[in-house]
């Protein structure tokens, strides 16, 4: 068997440490994220709505995997976060998904929400995919098993959700948030160092740390860029500061999140960004705060094409 494909064994893969006899599959024993060992993915395809430097031209090779070791309240992707939606494929499947998105001429093979799938996700990636491999994660991931992808990923794409650990509890249902991700960004840096793109502009390897501006919670965005302002010089990581948040999900039950944000709140935290020191990334443009840039998860791309 497989590795990614094993019997079932204590899974401690990401911070949660459930310790649950994990089943491969669907339907058997899952831990915290709802799944079994065995990738499910709800979408793969082109995706034009990235940072500039990872879409580019012909759209970011995205495969969206189902399940989560994160419950965000406000999660745009609930329906395959924690709704269950998607289709257990086996790692072959994934190997043979990347090849036909690179061969539909995308810039990088994209891993969205990948924690809970991260030995079948590494054993993926050999052989390598011809284009640049892109680790899109919430964050809350552990250093040990990031080492499962030293030299198969190039691209770090880690969320910095949160600098306040009573908001990532109440928010994500995460304890210790602030240290685990810190300590999984320097991680990442660590493995693949400074970013560097090509003469387009397309990011080639390198750190891309997201922030998303909350309703309500500047000063949580002030911490988070001080965080990454006093951990790494010019040239080293790139910041994209987003400010795309709509109520989504489970927002409705927490009143104080449930709005976009104003344009003061985006405006008090760009200016903070701008005064940081901070030179090397994105600032998200405020008519991003839609529901038509959420992909839909219908399991395009997920079904080898059959054979006229």
């Amino acid at each position: 068997m497989n590795r990614g494909e094993s019997n079932m064994s204590i899974c401690n893969l990401c911070p949660r440490r459930c310790g649950v006899e994990r089943a491969p599959s669907q339907g058997g024993a899952a831990g915290f994220c709802g799944v079994g060992r065995r990738p499910v993915v709800a979408r793969a395809g082109l995706h034009a709505w990235e940072e500039p430097c990872i879409s580019g031209t012909r759209g970011s090779g995205t495969v969206f995997f189902s399940g989560c070791n994160l419950r965000c309240c406000f999660c745009q992707n609930h329906e395959i976060s924690a709704g269950g939606f998607g289709r257990e494929i086996p790692v072959e499947r994934l190997r043979e998904i990347y090849r036909e998105l690179a061969s539909q001429g995308a810039h990088n093979i994209n891993l969205v929400t990948p924690t809970h799938f991260i030995e079948a996700v590494a054993e993926s990636l050999t052989p390598p995919p011809p284009v640049p491999v892109v680790y899109n994660s919430n964050g809350y991931e552990s250093v040990e098993s990031l080492r499962l992808l030293e030299g198969k990923v190039q691209i770090y794409l880690p969320d910095l959700k949160y600098a306040n650990d009573p908001l990532a509890l109440r928010y994500s249902n995460a304890k210790r948030y602030f240290e685990t991700a810190t300590a999984a960004i320097q991680e990442m840096y660590r493995q693949v160092g400074p970013w560097e793109m090509d003469e387009d502009g397309i990011l080639q390897k390198g750190v891309v740390i997201r922030h998303l501006i909350l309703p309500n919670h500047v000063e949580n965005s002030f911490d988070v860029i001080d965080w990454v302002a006093g951990h790494f010089r010019r040239g080293e990581v790139l910041f994209s500061l987003m400010s795309q948040y709509i109520p989504c999900g489970r927002a409705a039950e927490y009143p104080e999140i449930d709005r976009p944000i104003t344009q003061e709140e985006r405006e008090r935290v760009e200016q903070y960004l701008f005064y940081s020191g901070i030179e090397d990334g994105f600032v998200q443009e405020p008519e991003s705060a839609s529901s038509r840039y959420i992909p839909p998860f219908d399991l395009t791309g997920v079904e080898p094409a059959r054979s006229q």
